[in-house]
């Protein structure tokens, strides 16, 4: 029987290059990507880390990028003013391996929603410049890049659409009875 001490003591611990590297495999935008096409996508990205009550965006400014969450919680608030009275709606909260504002990978409109951390968190965050970038110098990286992004958002137009025809049958139900 070997001892806990000597099992700790040979389990590698995984460096912070790898645990960066496995989180972006695991995000749908880099997942058929390589390891070596990973490495490109690891030197373009930052680490930042936010405070518990930072926003990490802010709904209505203009995005410039995505963010995985490496580590914490990211509550996703639509917020909306009714004369003198802001009301915000907690859309979504997202933990670690998530990630948020791709949209903003394809396009600078200002972001629909705001990203608020509940506690400290850590992200990686990858920009729309240093994409427009990896298509330039290395256009078959960033073409895979962008139709996996492509393929995201149509898969989520396609359950809102289906959301969308499913609530308008509702309300025609409604409107007969």
């Amino acid at each position: 029987m070997t001892s806990a001490l000597w099992r700790s003591m040979n389990r590698k611990e995984k460096t912070r290059e790898e645990t960066m590297m496995e989180a972006l495999g695991n995000v749908n935008i880099f997942r058929n990507l390589s390891h070596k096409e990973l490495k490109v996508v690891l030197n373009l990205v930052y680490e930042r880390m936010y405070k518990k009550g930072d926003y990490i965006f802010k709904q209505g400014y203009p995005g410039n990028g995505m963010y995985i969450i490496l580590k914490g919680t990211v509550q996703i608030i639509q917020e909306n003013v009714e004369g003198d009275t802001k009301k915000e709606k907690d859309l979504a909260t997202l933990h670690s391996g998530d990630f948020l504002g791709e949209i903003s990978l394809l396009d600078e409109a200002p972001r629909s929603a705001s990203a608020y951390c509940t506690e400290l968190t850590e992200v990686l965050g990858f920009f729309r410049g240093d994409l427009l970038d990896l298509l330039n110098r290395k256009p078959e990286l960033g073409s895979k890049i962008v139709l996996n992004i492509a393929r995201i958002l149509g898969e989520r137009l396609r359950i809102t659409n289906q959301l969308l025809a499913e609530l308008q049958e509702k309300q025609q139900k409604e409107a007969e009875s």
